[in-house]
């Protein structure tokens, strides 16, 4: 009896070590995912903002004239934000898994061709092939980390490391664009998504889980309804500085899309297995904390957008020491995001973070709107893009929650790919007016056409009181319509 004691005992700590030993192994593997996740977030926005530097050379490599030049953006913005939602529907039936390695496939391959590019045509191509990548592996990944974190101190901690990863990649992208197009070459903005790519998918396909699949099939007339709406809707906005708000171009192009929209609608309702089930907006938070995001890029990307023109245009900064100004305020996101927000969150409440870093972003724009022709870096820009980086982390991880938090299980796909396109969409809305406004006002205190740099000062200052009253309207969205989730 002793010996079978004694038997049993030694099985039984045998048994305990092998589960804290897994339980150990499952949360390194946990934590090692997330890491592949962030690469993923850190890659997508990269490829938004590395190309600025690089396009002065893109340009006499490859005879782009100064109008054809903005499409190596456009092409990449226009085909993310309309693919989004297809993406994260994509996710919920075949599996989050498998279309975030599908994601980066096309991504890996897309970078080789724009880094091969041989002309205008080959790049533009390339550009929107990357776009298709990046629009199934955002919702992917989103729905990934929604499902390997389910405590909710977890979640808050792995959300700070996700948007600290999306302000990495936005600085990096600009910093590692002037340094690889001055010390190597243009090609390599590209070509550093290879090597990048390679390493997630070999990472991501023995550290990411499955996922559910849900069952359905999809629906490809709404597909192509609502993303060619989309995508109409985004290229109208990215056109109407040539076009103009008023022009018969501009007011077409907005009623196909009124239409496209209306009847991808109407598909919706009477649709068995629907692309975008309407249902999904009675979803606690959803439709108001969509909309929240998509105020909060529209005044977030012209903040970015004007102030690095200001660096470069008014305060004479070149574009390698441009990103240089602005890697305090990146740092300071990736810091507060990591250590800071999840504990807010914890502490505040998803709606009091959102707020109260709506607040704070917006007063870092009006800030902004004191820039002057013979300012300093520390006197407007280092405290005001910090006060921006605090809102900023305040607000990003809140509102991306809050879109989320109500969806079903199976849903969680679609939601992640919606509240994605909501903030790319807003974004190019935002950019459109603040961009429409500030040329309006330079033009007009321009003397026989030449454009002063007074002129331009008077321009980024209306730029950047535009993107505050922009925050305001997202404020005032989230203080009426956010509930505080459990």
């Amino acid at each position: 009896m002793s010996g079978c004691r004694n038997f049993v005992k030694i099985n039984f700590t045998i048994m305990s070590n092998s589960m804290s030993l897994n339980a150990g192994t499952l949360f390194e593997k946990r934590w090692a995912a997330l890491a592949v996740l962030c690469t993923a977030q850190f890659m997508v926005i990269m490829d938004t903002s590395i190309i600025g530097v690089a396009l002065p050379a893109i340009q006499s490599a490859l005879n782009y004239t100064p109008s054809a030049l903005q499409w190596i953006f456009n092409a990449y913005v226009i085909v993310l934000g309309g693919m989004l939602l297809l993406g994260g529907k994509l996710s919920d039936l075949y599996g989050s898994k498998n279309i975030f390695l599908w994601g980066f496939a096309i991504l890996t391959l897309a970078s080789l061709l724009t880094g091969l590019a041989w002309s205008e045509t080959s790049m533009n191509v390339g550009r929107a092939l990357q776009g298709l990548g990046s629009a199934l592996i955002a919702p992917a990944a989103l729905n990934l980390l929604m499902s390997i974190f389910t405590d909710p101190k977890e979640l808050g901690k792995a959300f700070g490391f996700w948007g600290a990863s999306a302000a990495a990649g936005g600085s990096a992208g600009v910093f590692l664009g002037g340094v690889l197009t001055e010390y190597m070459s243009w090609r390599w903005v590209f070509f550093i998504n290879i090597p990048m790519g390679i390493i997630v998918m070999l990472f991501g396909a023995s550290l990411l889980m499955n996922g559910s699949k849900v069952r359905g099939k999809i629906d490809y007339l709404s597909a192509i309804l609502v993303t060619a709406a989309t995508m109409l809707i985004v290229y109208t906005l990215v056109m109407v500085e040539q076009n103009g708000w008023s022009s018969l171009t501009t007011i077409s192009l907005f009623a196909i899309a009124l239409v496209l929209l209306i009847v991808f609608i109407a598909i919706q309702k009477n649709s068995k297995s629907p692309l975008l089930p309407l249902s999904i907006f009675k979803a606690p938070n959803l439709s108001a904390a969509n909309l929240v995001m998509a105020l909060m890029a529209g005044a977030w990307i012209p903040m970015w957008f004007y102030l690095n023109l200001y660096l470069q245009q008014t305060l004479g900064y070149s574009a390698f020491w441009s990103g240089v100004a602005l890697l305090p305020m990146t740092i300071a996101i990736m810091i507060l995001m990591v250590g800071v927000s999840g504990k807010m969150i914890e502490r505040f409440g998803v709606k009091n973070n959102l707020v109260a870093g709506l607040i704070v972003l917006t007063a870092s724009l009006v800030w902004f709107s004191t820039v002057s022709v013979d300012g300093n870096f520390l006197v407007d820009v280092l405290g005001a893009s910090l006060l921006g980086a605090i809102g900023m982390s305040l607000a990003y991880i809140p509102g991306t929650m809050a879109a989320m938090s109500g969806a079903k299980p199976e849903e969680t796909g679609l939601a992640s790919g919606l509240v994605n396109t909501t903030y790319q969409v807003g974004s190019a809305i935002g950019l459109a007016i603040v961009v429409a406004i500030a040329i309006a006002i330079t033009n007009g205190l321009s003397i026989d056409g030449t454009v002063s740099k007074e002129a331009l000062t008077e321009g980024f200052q209306g730029a950047f009181r535009t993107a505050a009253i922009i925050g305001v309207l997202g404020t005032l969205v989230a203080v009426v319509g956010i509930k505080s989730p459990k």
